[in-house]
Order: structure tokens, then sequence, then C-alpha cells
């Protein structure tokens, strides 16, 4: 018989030409898996996949970046919009620009978001000796610098000869797609295999879809639940991003009328309803909405859709208040499905909801209208307090600020982060896309977005990752190319300063993004939570310091040199419009206004600076979060700030 037909390809060459040839489908949607590659080329990737990638540019399109951390972040954007049925690849050189990407497979990996990484290693032959950047461990001789991706990928390998490839690459697609184990998956490829050459099976190269399942829920399990939110008085639904990645807005929708039950979001389900109905209550947690806080407070049963429930929003264990509260769950992942003892449903979302839609309307359940009228008189309130916080037309009044507060009056800002979140919703139309991560920003847009009526919100805080915004609003546009719709990064002024460069690969790119930063001359969110536990600030605001410090020579530091003098002047319009943007100040409500107007639909990066108040905060959300004092200290402040958390610590509760 005829040998099998062959192609002989250098690894780098394989890789590239597989890659441009994998497909996702989903509900029937047929896409390319990974339509572009990004990167930055050092002396660990530029002879071999600079190489592939040069010479196949027309199939797999290479994007230049500023920095591999950001990149990766690029990537996960791209995702994140395309809800996992797409990604990007990003490759980096040996050493410091694989490890760029560490942060980045963190994140993705957290967030549960696909992204291929295909970092250079050091030789697999050990011809030359030690090389550059090389990990000399005087145990695990094989072990590299890359072996720090390990625990925190959903797969890696690393690959020393080509012909590992035939395994290795379906086995990264199928990672990829899976919605129970998607998230960074890292190929290790060393510099000398890259530009190695293998004899491939010319099949290895046809197109092949990579189906993205929808696991079905069991009939029992969907009837466990059933009968609990039958018996419910005050139930409560909890939606994740696994709604949204389901695509199952509609059948959430369907079972929370069903079901009379009040809908909150996590910071990852942001979005997850879109229509403003009655249930539709937003955030929930340390981020939420006093009224979403108080019903889960009360609430009797509470399903969860989607969600690994964090911390942040179940206020380490510490909101659900009822003492006859119980727990259901629904997700495609068993270690995520019996959180807090649930009933869990091991399934798709988007089936899963519909199952239960049918099984609660079978059985005939009539909500009670005390609940709703309840959730409305909640709601009502919010309405009001929320529509004060964000009103940009009523000037805050820095006169009647209390002495002990620490608003800073001093500044020439007009306007709070609030009130410019209240310009950029009035702006905010169907289609828009607004990203947030770390910060400040996130917990506002939470507590205050409407995502409702397809505006939507991605909320990075998995990780809670600064420098995630840029980049990431870059990777969304790049998977929403709709002109007509705007893109906004909303970022504080100290993520900016941290990592503002892709800005250059936006404009290099042409992409149309809009970096809208308050400034507020700090990590002032850190510097919140430190008065809260702490009782006096240090090291988050942006001052310069007073008494120089002076540690080259000394044997003691005999005095504290603090930043404790003016602000620190920066001019960020300046930092954005020499990195490649159309860059603006805007001090007022309507100077916004007119920004954002004016520059809707320009073909490059926009970026806004707007003076914001220090410390003028948006309403509290009434939630606790485990975040403990020192337990000894000669900081006046701290003992009795540690007395206040061991009674508030009361509160938390072990659930299973």
């Amino acid at each position: 018989m005829p040998s099998a037909a062959t192609i002989r390809l250098t690894a780098a060459q394989a890789v590239v030409t597989y890659l441009s040839r994998q497909y996702s489908v989903a509900d029937g949607e047929r896409r390319r898996l990974i339509p572009a590659t990004l990167g930055i080329f050092g002396h660990g990737n530029v002879a071999g996949l600079g190489q592939a990638l040069d010479q196949l540019s027309e199939t797999m399109p290479f994007i230049q970046g500023r920095n591999e951390q950001a990149l990766v972040h690029a990537a996960v954007g791209f995702a994140k919009h395309s809800r996992r049925r797409a990604t990007l690849a990003v490759t980096a050189s040996i050493g410091p620009g694989a490890m760029n990407m560490v942060t980045g497979a963190a994140l993705a990996t957290i967030n549960r978001l696909p992204v291929l990484l295909l970092p250079g290693d050091t030789y697999a032959t050990r011809h030359q000796g030690p090389v550059l950047q090389q990990l000399q461990h005087p145990v695990d001789a094989d072990l590299t610098v890359n072996d720090a991706f390990r625990p925190v990928s959903r797969f890696f390998d690393r690959i020393t000869r080509p012909e590992q490839l035939l395994t290795a690459l379906p086995a990264a697609m199928r990672t990829l797609v899976d919605p129970v184990e998607t998230g960074a998956v890292v190929l290790s490829l060393p510099q000398d295999v890259q530009s190695h050459a293998y004899d491939f099976p010319a099949e290895f190269f046809g197109e092949r879809d990579w189906v993205i399942r929808r696991p079905a829920p069991d009939t029992d399990e969907i009837e466990a639940v059933a009968a609990l939110l039958a018996s419910a008085k005050k139930p409560i639904i909890i939606a994740g991003g696994g709604v949204i990645y389901s695509d199952a807005t509609e059948e959430l929708e369907a079972l929370a009328a069903a079901v009379g039950a009040p809908v909150a979001e996590t910071f990852g389900g942001k979005g997850a309803v879109q229509t403003a109905a009655w249930w539709q209550v937003g955030g929930i947690g340390l981020e939420g909405t006093p009224a979403t806080n108080r019903l889960a407070n009360e609430a009797d049963v509470v399903l969860t859709v989607g969600s690994r429930l964090t911390d942040f929003a179940t206020g380490s264990h510490s909101i659900f208040a009822n003492p006859a509260v119980r727990f259901a769950s629904i997700n495609v992942n068993v270690h995520d499905a019996d959180r807090l003892g649930a009933i869990g449903v091991i399934g798709d979302a988007k089936r899963s909801l519909a199952a239960l839609t049918r099984a609660i309307t079978e059985r005939d359940v009539h909500p009670e209208s005390s609940w709703r009228n309840r959730v409305e008189e909640l709601l009502d309130a919010w309405a009001i307090e929320r529509s004060d916080a964000l009103d940009p037309d009523q000037l805050f009044d820095k006169s009647a600020v209390a002495p002990d507060s620490d608003v800073v009056t001093t500044t020439d800002a007009v306007l709070t982060q609030g009130q410019v979140i209240g310009v950029l919703q009035e702006h905010a139309r169907a289609g828009d896309v607004i990203v947030a991560a770390a910060g400040g920003p996130p917990g506002d847009l939470q507590k205050v977005w409407d995502a409702t009526g397809e505006r939507t919100c991605h909320l990075e805080f998995g990780f809670s990752c600064m420098g995630f915004e840029i980049p990431a609003a870059m990777g969304i546009r790049m998977a929403h190319p709709d002109p007509s719709a705007r893109v906004t990064a909303f970022l504080g002024d100290g993520t900016f300063l941290m990592a503002p460069t892709e800005l250059v690969t936006a404009a290099q790119e042409g992409l149309p993004i809009t970096v809208v930063i308050p400034e507020n001359h700090g990590y002032q969110v850190i510097h919140r939570l430190q008065m809260f536990r702490n009782g006096r600030e240090f090291g988050n605001e942006f001052r310069y310091r007073t008494e120089p410090l002076e540690l080259a020579d000394a044997t003691e530091v005999d005095k504290a040199a603090r930043l404790s003098g003016d602000y620190l002047s920066v001019d960020l319009v300046q930092i954005g419009a020499g990195l490649g943007a159309r860059a603006m100040r805007a001090g007022t409500a309507d100077e916004l206004r007119g920004a954002l107007d004016d520059s809707r639909g320009h073909p490059g990066t926009v970026v806004i600076v707007v003076p914001v108040i220090p410390h003028a905060d948006l309403p509290p959300a009434g939630v606790w979060w485990d975040v403990a004092p020192a337990e000894v200290s000669e900081v006046t402040t701290v003992p009795a700030l540690r007395a206040e958390y061991e009674q508030d610590r009361q509160t938390q509760r072990w659930f299973g």
C-alpha cells in the first residue's frame, strides 16, 4: 500500500498552518477559532514562529504589541466578547517576554476564558551550553522559567520534538473549546525546536471543526431544584458569567418570571439580564446595590447560575442572613455547582434553565406577591439614591463636607466619579461596550451601570488585574468592529499610569476605542479600604515626598519620610496624545458630554481625562468583606477597627 501523503514543515510552520484551519461550532455558527496572532519577537521566537508567521501571514495575520502581558489581555477581551467561541494566540520570546505573559495566563484561567500562549523556551538540544535567559536549577535540570505557567494554565505542554505537535495541538484546541476546562493553554516552544522540520501527515492540516458542547442536565437534578424553588417564599437568582457565555439570557428571564424571583448579577454576569423588568435588580455583593444585598439577606432560596461565587459576591459568606436559607446551583463545572452546599444541576446554563422553567411550569407555581412588593419597594428607594449619586448637573457641595471626612475639597475637580458614570450612561447606546477591571471603576459600574438594552458591560474582577482595560478594549473592538458602536475603557489614573503603552498598538492598528480616565490622584479604592481597616492613609495617594530619602550610606533610617506633599503634577492628556491618541480634558459635565459627542465615530483612539473629587464615593453596598486589621498595633486607630472586625465576623457563616 502506498504511504500516506506527508508535508515537510518546521514545528513553527506546522503550528501556524494548523491553527489557521481550526474552527469552532456553536449553535450552528462556524467561525475561525484563532483568527490572528499577537506578539513581540525576540531571539527566542523570531527565527521560528517569526519566520512562520511571515511566510503564512495571508492566513494568520500578525499584530505587533508593546507589552506581552497586555497582548494576553487583548486576546482575553476578544475571547470574552466572542462568548468564548474564538480567541487569539500570543507569542513571546524566551525569558522576560514569556514571563510577562504569566499574569495574563492567570487572569484567563481564573476567569474561565480561552487564550493560546506560544512562549519561546530555551534550547532542547543543549548543544549550546548555558544559554541566555536559561534557568540553571541545581536539582531539576529540565526546569525552565516557562514552568511558571503550569499552575496558572488549564493545559501546558513543552514541545521538545516537532512530532509531539500531532497530539499536543488537538489537546490544546480541545481545552480551548471546553466550557468546563477552558482557560490559558500554553505550548512552550524551545527556540531550536521551532525551526526543526518533520514530515507531518498532510491530513493533519485539514480543516477541523470543534463543537462547543452544551451538556444536558440530569432530569432528577432538575426536579430536585424545581421542588426547592416551588417551596420558596423569597427566592433570588444570582446570574454569573456562565449565563452570558451560554447565551442564556432569554431562558434566565423566563425562569425569573415563572418563579417570581429577582435576578442579581455578579461581576462576570453583568448584563446577563437584558430586560428592565421588576426582577432585574443589578449587582450583588461588596460592590452591589444595597437593594440587591438586602434581598439576598432575606432570601430563603438562592439559585446560582454559571458562577463560582467569590467572596466579593457573598460578602465572604456573610450576605445570606436568613437562618433557613437553602441553595441550588446550575453550572457545567461540578466543582462550582455544589458551592455553599447547594443542590447542583450539572449542565449547560441555557439547556438547564429551559428545563427548569418547564418543570416549574408543570408544577403550576404561583409566586408570592408580597415578595415582588418587597423587591419593588427596595428598588424604588435605590433608584432615587442612584439617580442622586449619578446626576452630573447637581453640583457636589464641597462646603457641606464634614470636618472628619477625608473627601478632598482642594482640587479643581467639580465632578465625582459617580457623576462621570452618569454622563457615560446618558451617552451609552445599544451596541456600545464598556470595560473595567480592578480599582474603583469596576465596582462603581457593578453598582450603578445599566447594562440592559444591549449595552454590554465587561467587568474583569475574577483576577482584578490592573492594566487589563486598554488592551481588553482593543480585543473587544477586534471582536466588535461595528463603527456605530463605541468601545470604552473606563480606568483610573493609577491603572492608566501603570500600563498606557498599548495605546500605540491601538493607533497602529486603527482600532477605535475610547479611554475615559477619572483622575483622582491615587489608588483611591485601596485608600478607602485602608481607612476602613487601618484608620489612616499610607502609600496610596499620588503625592510628592516632603523629605528626601537617604538610603545609600545610612546605617539606620532615623525619620519616616512619607508621601504627604501636594498631589503629583502629571499631564495625562499629554501622555495620551504622545502615544497616538486624540486626547482631551473635560472638567465639567457639559465638557464631558461635548467630548463624547464630538469623538463618537472617531476612527482612532480617544483619551478623555476627567478630574474627579478624591474620596467622594458612591453610596455603600452595606456588605462586609473579610479583610482583617492587625491583631496588635501601636497605631492608635487600629485596635478599635480590629474590635469592629471581630464583631462583624460573627455574621460570617459556613454553608457547606
